[in-house]
């Protein structure tokens, strides 16, 4: 730390605002709750005085604050400020904290609480606390389960350093949202204006060459290799690595249907679709890259494969139950891994490597015959199919650098499939719960403003969000999105699911589905009115690729565009 002298009237607020300056924060994402005066005082008293720090963006729900930082932070992969309301405030924003854990994105999360209940000299906290607010142990206790670290800030004077201490383990491997418990009589408390330093990005670990040549050999004696992933785009450079680690060796890659960004493009011949179920049993070298949970059930062991795993924290802390199966690891960064594998592609059998790189090609033809197949299909039926949706929109957004951040449940296979996004920061899947989705997709679009975004999702996943406080985010601050709604009127997962367990039940006998209608619903593009959105609810396919392009000229123009689609399943 530095000894300097703040400003007259210097206090807790102030020591939190540098601590988000000194961890290098864009942005404070604030649900706003009443101990949060003196970060207001601070901010205002910066802007009079011309003092540098983080833009803070006002947001009515605590999802929303959450979200925004996640999408935000999927992109700019730097730690951001996250400012929540006492110990409701924490547990409502707990999903999307837990979504954030999930996707692997770095924040800085603090909510308040009273250490004295109005009991000691100094400015009086209010009776809420005593009353309503408080909770045994403090939030930092029920915080711990869906956090990478979380603490409480103990002084005034260690406060900044907490924060950095925070911030710098959130943003390393594996990424995730920290959390701070501050006080408010430690906001409130008067500070001598020492600073924390500013912190740096992580460095990075290697894999040495005595552990990547052996991996290298394994691949150059492998007859049928695979690389299955799940998350290797969301590491920085990782996308591009991917794709010449693939073609350096002639590799197919799958993304499960557990991927939940961008890894590989889509178009790529070597792209071998979502389903490592042919793998199982012919591959004799599965490659898992950032890959947490490849094989389901846990137990579904590949019959000959050697599996080589890499991750840089391949057993991921925060999952419950993790079978990998793994006959070796490297464990350092996986985009240099990649790299360092993709220059030791040498000495080669060209024979095997073509016959497998023709083997795949033609794997890869029959997809694109099957998905144009499906297309044609969909053009033709009656009422709109969900294909004829994400088809449509692939070929509205060619050319656009779109990205597609994706809320469907039933519908997630389709739109991967379908709208088939091709570069790096190109798709996420919101992470952790239903209900996140605007606001990830605000937050991306807060992080790529030159960039068009689309929200695909369902409505029973659009129902959970909180969509006046979302809308309210997006006029607030210009933040026009795309949001594509695949309206079939039901919660298709879980009625799917009841006729799987009981498909000779009381329910498939009566008709009584329970649970599950969403027909009662009213239009739900009209909820954007109100907001001057453009609105669009269509029904016919004629009218879908006409609405959809309405709807992307509004977004061009600064509108937000809500386009409920009547889909038949």
């Amino acid at each position: 730390m530095t000894d300097t002298t703040n400003s007259p009237g210097a206090d807790g607020g102030d020591a939190l605002v540098t601590a988000f300056n000194a961890v290098g924060a864009d942005y404070i994402f604030c649900s706003s709750g009443s101990e949060w005066a003196p970060v207001w005082e601070s901010l205002a008293r910066r802007h009079r005085d011309g003092l540098p720090c983080p833009q803070y963006l006002d947001l009515t729900h605590e999802t929303v604050a959450v979200g925004m930082a996640t999408g935000y932070g999927l992109i700019k992969r730097r730690p951001q400020g996250v400012l929540l309301h006492a110990a409701p405030g924490l547990l409502q924003g707990s999903m999307a904290v837990h979504g954030a854990l999930l996707a692997g994105v770095p924040m800085v999360v603090s909510s308040s609480e009273s250490t004295t209940y109005g009991d000691s000299p100094g400015q009086d906290p209010g009776g809420q606390w005593y009353r309503n607010l408080s909770i045994v142990g403090g939030p930092h206790q029920i915080a711990q389960p869906f956090t990478k670290w979380s603490n409480e800030a103990a002084s005034v004077h260690t406060l900044p350093t907490m924060v950095t201490r925070a911030a710098e383990l959130a943003w390393r491997a594996p990424a995730g949202p920290a959390y701070l418990n501050v006080p408010l009589e430690i906001l409130l408390e008067e500070w001598d204006g020492r600073e924390a330093k500013p912190i740096v990005a992580p460095g990075s670990t290697h894999s040495s060459p005595e552990e990547v040549d052996p991996v290298a050999q394994l691949i150059r004696e492998a007859s049928n290799p695979v690389i299955v992933t799940e998350t290797a785009g969301r590491e920085a450079g990782g996308f591009e690595a991917l794709v010449a680690f693939a073609e350096a060796w002639n590799i197919p890659v799958v993304e499960p249907d557990s991927a939940v960004c961008g890894n590989f493009p889509r178009t790529h011949p070597l792209h071998a679709g979502s389903d490592i179920g042919p793998w199982m049993d012919e591959a004799d070298l599965i490659l898992l890259v950032n890959c947490r949970a490849p094989f389901y059930p846990p137990s579904r062991r590949p019959s000959k494969a050697t599996v080589v795993v890499i991750d840089e924290v391949p057993q991921r802390p925060h999952v419950v139950y993790q079978v990998l199966f793994a006959d070796k690891y490297l464990e350092g960064n996986v985009a240099n891994t990649l790299r360092q594998l993709a220059k030791r592609a040498k000495d080669l059998d060209s024979v095997a490597v073509a016959e497998r790189r023709a083997a795949q090609e033609a794997r890869f033809a029959a997809e694109q015959t099957a998905i144009t197949q499906a297309e044609t299909k969909a053009s033709g039926a009656e009422g709109i199919d969900p294909v004829l949706v994400a088809a449509t929109l692939r070929k509205l957004l060619e050319g656009r650098d779109g990205i597609v951040v994706d809320e469907t449940i039933t519908h997630s296979r389709v739109v991967k499939r379908h709208v088939q996004t091709a570069d790096p920061d190109s798709y996420f899947y919101v992470q952790g719960g239903l209900g996140q989705g605007i606001a990830v997709a605000l937050g991306v679009k807060l992080a790529a403003k030159e960039r068009p975004v689309v929200l695909t999702i369902g409505d029973g996943a659009f129902t959970y969000n909180p969509v006046i406080q979302s809308y309210d985010a997006s006029n607030a601050y210009e933040l026009p999105l795309l949001i594509v709604v695949f309206n079939n009127r039901v919660y298709k997962s879980m009625n799917l699911n009841h006729r799987r367990f009981y498909p000779e039940g009381a329910a498939a006998d009566t008709g009584e589905w329970l649970g599950t209608d969403l027909h009662r619903l009213p239009r739900l593009a009209a909820f954007a009115e109100p907001f001057g959105m453009h609105t669009e609810t269509v029904d016919a396919p004629e009218a879908l690729a006409p609405a959809l392009e309405r709807a992307l000229k509004a977004v061009a123009e600064g509108t937000t565009a809500v386009v409920d689609v009547l889909v038949t399943r």
